[in-house]
């Protein structure tokens, strides 16, 4: 069996998983990168491979939430459009960033979700949106956007619970619209950062179109079960999330 057969046996089945929670609740990066690197893959490699499979399974589960009418345009795309530079940008710092900083940048945000769902145990109940004016709405959108996808270029992992989290702490929508609007958000960052790390060279694409199938598997299973069940769904799925970072921080924190 070669090298290529055997990491694609051991990575595809985590970017099935990764697609699946990625759709609902975001957080698949915290699945699907940390399997590139236990593959063997260099941390850049590992990161322009992975938005590979990312980028085309959340085309699919965008799709999804668009055919059911939960995205909110009027936030979504002044987002995506932001998104699209700062993801840009973080991609591009990537690629010049010492490896090490990448680790650091992933125990912060690991930090800053646990506060975040620890302190506002009932964010995203209701839809308040409504609320916001026009002008308000659309910078607030842009600020999302352009913060989150920079960082989304640079690393990605947890981007979709960013996302998700941003659009219902900030922008007062509820949890099944915030991860509507996060998918279109999402996919235009992946798709910025998937053609910089393309036009770098440095996609590993025996490894990363293949186990784009199962991310787009996962990721249309993942999101028309959430689309059923909503709230009920998405809640225990943020708690899957949060508990993957707790391991990941640890794991980081012992250098094991």
């Amino acid at each position: 069996m070669n090298e290529t057969l055997r990491t694609l046996m051991f990575v595809c089945p985590f970017i099935f998983i990764a697609g699946f929670i990625d759709s609902a609740a975001g957080g698949g990066g915290l699945i699907s990168l940390p399997a590139y690197l236990a593959a063997g893959l260099p941390p850049h490699a590992a990161t322009a491979t992975n938005k590979c499979s990312s980028a085309f399974g959340t085309i699919f589960s965008t799709a999804n939430f668009i055919k059911s009418g939960k995205i909110n345009f009027r936030a979504a795309l002044p987002a995506a459009a932001a998104a699209l530079l700062g993801s840009h940008i973080g991609a591009r710092l990537n690629m010049l960033a010492d490896e090490t900083v990448l680790r650091y940048i992933m125990i912060a945000s690991v930090i800053c979700i646990a506060v975040f769902i620890t302190v506002k145990k009932d964010f995203g109940s209701k839809d308040t949106s409504g609320t916001y004016s026009k002008t308000k709405m659309t910078v607030l959108s842009v600020i999302i956007g352009f913060v989150i996808g920079a960082y989304d270029g640079f690393f990605g992992p947890g981007t979709g619970t960013f996302l998700i989290l941003a659009f219902s702490a900030f922008a007062g929508f509820d949890l099944l619209t915030s991860s509507g609007n996060a998918k279109l958000v999402n996919l235009a960052s992946n798709v910025s950062a998937f053609v910089t790390f393309a036009l770098a060279g440095s996609i590993i694409y025996k490894i990363g179109i293949p186990a784009a199938f199962f991310g787009i598997a996962g990721n249309i299973a993942g999101s028309s079960i959430a689309l059923k069940k909503g709230n009920k769904f998405i809640r225990p799925m943020f708690i899957l999330v949060l508990a993957i970072l707790l391991i990941k921080l640890i794991y980081d924190a012992l250098g094991i």
